[in-house]
């Protein structure tokens, strides 16, 4: 009895996985079309059996199946011209054996699925083999864009930026590409070059110069400032497309990322929030979310935040970034384990790193805190992985590698007062480099004159070196401008060495009531109340 291959089509097509699973298993086994009489129609038969089972998520039943089918089709009478596919078809699999009488199967195409089943079991070494068989000249856009992640994942960065590129050369609307080639160091000069110019089937060239196009060109020079840590130019443009493009999802957490990274809490905080409130299911980011309710001491909007991702989608790395948020406070070892599940489940998710090298830090484990934010930095330079590098060579008294650190900062972002006040705390570590410290500080001051990290650095230097009347001086001035409690802690403290105890009370009841969990203002507090007795 003939059983309809037609019909198993159908099946993935309507997304009934199952059925067409149990359909497949009647279609290889049927007595008509055996390996010996129908090689390549059995060869297709199990194409569309491993197809169901990818669907279904049972990768490894999907390769056995799909590599039987190589094996068939390796002994199959070769057609003169075999069915081509395009691997941007939606349900990823062959065409309808009824299409074409007689059809074989498209040999790359079923290595490309193969590819993609290790790619979903993290086998990324077995996917870039199975790539690799594939001829150049045969290779599909997806093909080029998995080639590059393979590339990229395993370190082979100039193997990576040729299939980035040939994605562009495909289709410059692959955004993901465009990123890729930024934080790999291509210029955005060099990217837009290779945007087609060849029309399309309706005449008009994929890519133009025209204002229609423009966009395009903002977003390369965007994601190129970023990666070259000009976080001030790349939030410049961003905010541009955004003008262009109201509540934009993606542009509004990509201006968030960017605020978080550069310590601008309360602006991304807003439009974290805002894209949210656009898109309620969003994952993308939502880490560096929580690390910034967690810094604000928000726990109620912290706790619904985690809570809802875990609704969402409890497998992705964002969610266990924003357990280990959530968890820190109650046990630092819990928040750690969640932080490591992240990045087991993408070695590529930097916020799982830059957790994990934080907690190590807490836990008093220096040296594993430098291995993680050397990590994070490996994939992806930024102010977070220099400051934390710094802390790290700091905790165990590496004094010389924590100022390599903060100079290779100051290197990378060579406006940045933040690198700057970097390399100030190093020389402040040392008695003999105080002096040192407060040019940087002051160096920064002047960049940003806005810059409480560096106000708050430059008044306990002051303070170190008997200059309170200068620490308070300075940090009143800050006080119309900011309400801060580490800046009112910072003033409590001042005044409590100075006997101005009346006053260094008022300042930590005003850190408490701007951050009832504030630690060292609960401690102080504590300690005054003790002495004022």
């Amino acid at each position: 009895m003939e059983i309809p291959r037609d019909q198993v089509a159908a099946l993935i097509d309507h997304g009934l996985y199952t059925s067409a699973q149990l359909l497949g298993y009647f279609l290889v086994s049927s007595s008509s079309m055996s390996a010996e009489t129908c090689p390549s129609l059995k060869a297709e038969n199990l194409v569309f059996l491993g197809d169901a089972l990818f669907r279904e998520r049972e990768y490894r039943r999907a390769i056995h199946m799909y590599k039987q089918a190589l094996q068939l089709y390796k002994i199959s009478p070769k057609q003169n011209t075999p069915t081509l596919r395009s691997s941007l078809s939606a349900s990823n699999r062959s065409p309808s054996p009824s299409s074409v009488n007689g059809s074989v199967i498209n040999e790359n195409e079923v290595k490309f699925k193969v590819a993609s089943c290790h790619c979903q079991l993290s086998e990324s070494k077995a996917a870039l083999i199975e790539m690799e068989g594939i001829p150049y000249k045969a290779r599909s856009l997806p093909m080029h864009l998995m080639m590059g992640k393979l590339y990229r994942s395993s370190q082979h960065n100039r193997a990576a930026v040729a299939c980035y590129k040939e994605c562009l050369r495909h289709c410059p609307y692959v955004l993901e590409a465009i990123t890729a080639l930024a934080d790999l160091g291509v210029s955005s000069k060099d990217i837009i070059s290779l945007f087609p110019q060849t029309p399309n089937r309706s005449g008009r060239p994929l890519y133009d110069q025209s204002d229609s196009s423009r966009w395009l060109q903002c977003y390369v020079e965007a994601q190129c400032c970023i990666a070259s840590n000009y976080y001030k130019g790349g939030l410049e443009i961003l905010a541009d497309l955004l003008q262009r493009f109201p509540n934009n999802v993606h542009i509004l957490l990509e201006i968030a990322k960017v605020e978080a990274i550069i310590g601008k809490n309360d602006e991304a905080i807003v439009n974290f929030e805002r894209a949210r409130s656009i898109d309620p299911h969003i994952v993308t980011y939502m880490d560096e979310y929580a690390m910034l309710l967690k810094i604000k001491s928000d726990l109620s909007k912290l706790n619904k935040l985690v809570h809802d991702l875990l609704n969402i989608d409890p497998t992705r790395p964002e969610v266990f970034v924003a357990l280990s948020v959530l968890w820190e406070r109650k046990d630092e070892r819990a928040a750690l384990s969640y932080a490591e599940k992240s990045t087991r489940i993408d070695e590529r998710h930097i916020p799982g790193y830059i957790m994990k090298g934080n907690l190590a830090l807490s836990l008093n484990r220096p040296e594993e805190a430098v291995a993680a934010f050397r990590a994070a930095q490996e994939l992806r330079p930024d102010l977070r992985s220099y400051q934390g590098l710094v802390r790290s060579y700091l905790g165990f008294a590496k004094v010389k590698e924590a100022l390599y650190a903060a100079r290779e900062a100051m290197k990378a972002m060579p406006q940045s007062s933040k690198a700057l006040k970097l390399v100030g705390d190093v020389h402040a570590s040392v008695p003999s480099g105080r002096e040192k410290a407060k040019k940087f500080y002051e160096s920064a001051l002047r960049l940003d004159p806005a810059y409480l990290g560096a106000a708050l650095a430059l008044a306990e230097l002051h303070v170190v070196e008997g200059r309170n009347g200068d620490a308070v001086s300075l940090l009143e001035r800050y006080l119309k401008d900011w309400a801060d409690d580490s800046l009112h802690v910072k003033l409590a403290q001042v005044f409590a060495v100075t006997n101005m105890l009346h006053e260094a009370l008022s300042h930590y009841q005003a850190a408490l009531r701007i951050n009832p969990l504030n630690e060292a203002a609960k401690k102080g507090l504590e300690r005054l109340e003790k002495q004022m007795k």
